[in-house]
Parts: structure tokens; C-alpha cells; sequence
């Protein structure tokens, strides 16, 4: 999942976890006469490219979706351990080709509608169609395993042939070929229930307001570059948040939004670059650094993320592998995190973060700071000093504090004759042009949908994967990373990803340069506030001081 601000990843621990989902209510919940519930939370966004699942893809529309939504299941960023939502229990052949899930019985949508097998289905579907919307999903892949993807996608089929509604409460889900981690996927915000009703009939509309099956929704409908604003669902079949409602604020930049924050009119937003000491000493370090407590609410918690620089493969210019190893060599990693952070990232030595099985310190052996290895691989590549390299575009999206980085890059790239100007475009236009291959070098955040190698392997660099926004293609990493999924062992399935990881290091497709690490602040107000390495808050648990 692209990341747009401060980007997330995958979850960690907090004050019950990183699920929003679980049976019964909770004694003194919502409703229940306790003097927690209650309120309405100020919550900074930028403005996001979708909230609708059918294209759930960056961390601005997830935030919102994951709290309309709740997919089959959740994952328990305490424990390590995947627990049910959606579906209240499920079963795995032992070939890791079949699985099948049992619903919870008495689950409604925000409309009333029961929530069945077949909506699941049907949002599959939907992600799949390629009739669904004006233009198709990028986050289709995530099904591409599932049987019948192929001929849905390319319009040969009405359906995933796969997924079948076996009863009212019972969905089976078909693979093509073993996939062991598949059960992992299921936990993807976008994998939720769509009503089959009539109520996702107009695409429009729909993407609007979504009307889904989790503890909120939402109240009346987006309204762009101002607000997102969602309700406490009543009749949710798990636990009754305890706030009213929260308000999801747009904000074109962290820093206005941090001044919002500072007047008392935001409950949770981003602290911008350079502030973070200053919002530390201020406000108070979380105890765990994912809870915001009074007192103790700037979260710095680690996440399962890492931020890199997309270069396009296919630039006449940056297609030069020699050109590639010297922009990695020529980035100060550790003066970004100093200078931009405060400290508080770490310099990135691969694409998979901490966090992840699979991780290993020093997997990319570019991803370290030598300027004299840069400019041998200038040399080497016949561009001694950056002579004959035209002026190159450093791409980055507003609104994410992302400037001071690309500047300082801007200047490590001037120091081994590398000529780059900056260029500034909203979120979505910076989406859609990275997807197109109409920037050059860019920059994302790339936050876990789910804690497996894969979801890095194969996202960021299998060729046919719509998050591949560096065109990357290599047929022999494709064919691994196909051998990878089917293996059924764990650690050998692990060893088979750390060996890929390997192959697409030598390649250099992209730039790794920091693992991120939470820059966000509470009100004094906030408590048991629980904001994942995912970036997604577990919303229903927190509470406001009245």
C-alpha cells in the first residue's frame, strides 16, 4: 500500500492491539452508561485518491475505509497472531489451494442489508471487473492467485470462478496454484463485503459514500480537499466504538494542520519535519510509541515501512543500471533521518523493513552512502562526473512534508554531477502519473498491506503487478517469486524471499532510503488511542477526556 504522508506499514501493539474487530459488546461500551463514550475526534488526512475498496491503494483513503470496512480478517499486531472478523473462523487444505471461511451469523451492512458470502464475492468481483469503474483497479493483484482472475479481468468472464457462496455464511476460495501466505491476504481492507443489494450498482456514487459492514459509517459523503466525516455504527456485530463519530479533516500540508493542532482544533495529525523534539518535549513520548495517552502522545513508534525512490526502468536515461548504483551510493541516508526526522528513522539497507519475516541487515549492498562508488559507477558507465546526463526530474507528492527530502537529495546528487529539478504534484495527479511511467524518479512510502515478504516482493517488483511503478521486468525474479508463493514450510518459504530479495538488490530498480518510524502527536484530550505501523487507528477502543 503507497503511503502519501507519513507513511505507514504493518502494525504493532497498543491497548488492544491492532484489530478493530471482535464478538460481543464490551461492558461499558457505547451505549452501555460509561463516561468514556461519547465525542467526536479531529483526525488530520490529506486528501486521498479512493475510499472505496475497489481501489483501496494508499494510506490517505485507507485510514478511512478500514474503519467503514472489516475484510475476513484482522491481524493482532500484539500477539503476531491473524483473528477473526469478518469471518469467525476458517479452514486451509493442506495443499494451500482451498480456503474456506465461515461468516459470523447476524452481521449487517450500514444499510440494514445482512452481510452474506455473496457480498464477499461480489466485492472480489468488483476489484476484478474490469466494467466496475471508468478505469480499472490497481490493486486487482492482490486476487490474482485466485481461480478464474484472468479471464474475469480480461473480460472473458462475468466471475471469479474461484469464490463461491456455499451457503449464506459459508464463502470457499479456489486458488490456481498453492499459496500458503493467501490467508494473510484476506486481511487486505480492500478484500471486504460490497452489498449485493443494488447499493454499489452506480460506481459514482458509490465511491462517494460508501456504505460497508464495520463500526463506522459514514455520514453523508466526501467532500474533496475538506472533510471525511463517519458515525458509530449501532447494530455492528462487534465492539461498539465508544466515540460518536469521527471527522477526518483534510489538510493540504502537515504544518497547517500541525497549527491546527496547536490551537486545540485537531485531535491526531502529523508532526511536521524538524518538530519533532520540540512536539516531544512538549507533548510527552508514548510509553510504546503506537498509544497516545494525556501526557505521553507523540508516537514513535517503529513501522513495518520503508521509503524509497521509484526510478523508472524504462527512462531512456535511468534504464542504465551504472546510473541507477550511483544514485543509491550518492544518498546521505543518515543526514536525511538527522536532518528531516530528528533522529528518529533509520537509514534503509533494503526494501523489506524490520518487521517483516525476511528481513536482514544489509541486503542491498548499494544502499549505503559512498560518494566515491558513485562516481565510479558514473565512470563505469561511460558518465564520468554526470557528463552527457541530462537534467533529471525528482517527483514527489504535496502535502506530505516531502520537499526538504527530495532537496537534500537534489543535493546529493549535485555533489557527483547529477543535475535534478524538483516537481510538486497533488496526490492523486502524482498516483496517476507514476502508474502511467511519466516520472522519472519519484518517491513513496510503502506501508505493508499484509506482514509477509511477498507483499514487497511481489507488489513492488513482479512484473504484471499494478504497485510496479518502477516498470521493473525480470522474468527469472517473476518465476521465483511464483516458486516462492507455493512453498508450504515457513522458514523455507522465508529463505526463498531473502534469495529473490537478493536478485532484484543486483538489478538496483529502485532506491531504498529510510525505514520509517511514526511522527504523529495526540491531544491531551486522546486516550487509549492505539495507531498501528499500518496506519490505521484502532478507532472503536479510543476515547475522549469530556
Amino acid at each position: 500500500m503507497a503511503g502519501a504522508a507519513a507513511i505507514g506499514a504493518s502494525a504493532l501493539q497498543g491497548c488492544g492491539g491492532g484489530s478493530s474487530s471482535g464478538g460481543g459488546t464490551p461492558s461499558g461500551g457505547a451505549g452501555g452508561g460509561d463516561s468514556k463514550a461519547g465525542g467526536t475526534l479531529a483526525y488530520y488526512i490529506s486528501q486521498p485518491a479512493f475510499i472505496d475498496p475497489f481501489d483501496l491503494q494508499e494510506s490517505e483513503g485507507t485510514q478511512v475505509s478500514s474503519n467503514l470496512f472489516d475484510s475476513l480478517v484482522d491481524y493482532d499486531f500484539v500477539t503476531g497472531e491473524l483473528v477473526p472478523a469478518a469471518a469467525e473462523s476458517w479452514e486451509i487444505s493442506e495443499d494451500a489451494t482451498v480456503f474456506t471461511f465461515k461468516l459470523r451469523e447476524g452481521a449487517k451492512f450500514h444499510n440494514g442489508d445482512p452481510v452474506t458470502a455473496k457480498d464477499f464475492k461480489f466485492g472480489w468481483e468488483r476489484i476484478v471487473n474490469p466494467n466496475t469503474a471508468p478505469d480499472p483497479s490497481a490493486i486487482s493483484y492482490h486476487l490474482g492467485m485466485v481461480k478464474g482472475f484472468d479471464e474475469l479481468l480480461s473480460g472473458g468472464a462475468k466471475e471469479l470462478s474461484g469464490v463461491v457462496a456455499l451457503d449464506d455464511l459459508t464463502l470457499e476460495v479456489t486458488l490456481t496454484q498453492a499459496y500458503a501466505d493467501f490467508i494473510f491476504v484476506c486481511m487486505h481492507p480492500a478484500l471486504c463485503p460490497v452489498p449485493t443489494g443494488g447499493a454499489a450498482a452506480d460506481y459514482k456514487t458509490y465511491s462517494r459514500a460508501p456504505i460497508g459492514n464495520g463500526p463506522f459509517k459514514i455520514k453523508g459523503e466526501w467532500v474533496d480537499d475538506q472533510y471525511i466525516q463517519v458515525e458509530r455504527f449501532d447494530d455492528y456485530y462487534g465492539e461498539k466504538p465508544l466515540l460518536d463519530a469521527v471527522d477526518f479533516k483534510i489538510y493540504q500540508s502537515p504544518e497547517n494542520a500541525f497549527n491546527d493542532f496547536q490551537a486545540g482544533n485537531l485531535d491526531f495529525t502529523q508532526i511536521p519535519p524538524g518538530q519533532i523534539s520540540a512536539a516531544v518535549a512538549e507533548y510527552g513520548e508514548s510509553a510504546d510509541g503506537w498509544t497516545v495517552q494525556p501526557g505521553k502522545q507523540c508516537l514513535l513508534g517503529e513501522e513495518s515501512s520503508t521509503y524509497y525512490l521509484v526510478i523508472n526502468n524504462n527512462d531512456p536515461v535511468l534504464k542504465d543500471k551504472g546510473i541507477r548504483t550511483a544514485i543509491s551510493y550518492a544518498i546521505n541516508r543518515q543526514a536525511i533521518c538527522d536532518t528531516v526526522f530528528d533522529g528518529t528513522r533509520a537509514p534503509a539497507d533494503g526494501i523489506i523493513p524490520p518487521g517483516i519475516a525476511g528481513f536482514h541487515e544489509g541486503a542491498w549492498d548499494t544502499a549505503v552512502y559512498d560518494v566515491e562508488k558513485a562516481k565510479a559507477a558514473l565512470s563505469a558507465a561511460g558518465f564520468e562526473g554526470g557528463e552527457g546526463i541530462p537534467t533529471i526530474k525528482l517527483s514527489f507528492n504535496t502535502g506530505g512534508g516531502h520537499e526538504d527530502i527530495m532537496q537534500l537529495i537534489q543535493a546529493d546528487l549535485a555533489a557527483i554531477g547529477i543535475k535534478a529539478e524538483l516537481n510538486a504534484l497533488e496526490w492523486a495527479a502524482y498516483l496517476d502519473a507514476l502508474q502511467a511511467g511519466q516520472i522519472q524518479i519519484g518517491r513513496l512510502g510503502w506501508i505493508a498491506d499484509y506482514p509477509i515478504a511477498d507483499n514487497f516482493a511481489y507488489a513492488l517488483f513482479y512484473s504484471e503487478s499494478g504497485d510496479n511503478n518502477s516498470k521493473y521486468n525480470n522474468p527469472a525474479v517473476d518465476a521465483k517469486i511464483l516458486e516462492a508463493r507455493q512453498i508450504t514450510d515457513t522458514d523455507a518459504r522465508v529463505k526463498a524471499y531473502q534469495d529473490i530479495d537478493k536478485l532484484i538488490a543486483a538489478d538496483v530498480p529502485v532506491v531504498p532510503v529510510m525505514f520509517y518510524k511514526h511522527s504523529r502527536v495526540g491531544s491531551q484530550r486522546l486516550n487509549d488511542f492505539f495507531f498501528g505501523p499500518n496506519m490505521i487507528a484502532d478507532l472503536p477502543k479510543a476515547w475522549l477526556t469530556k
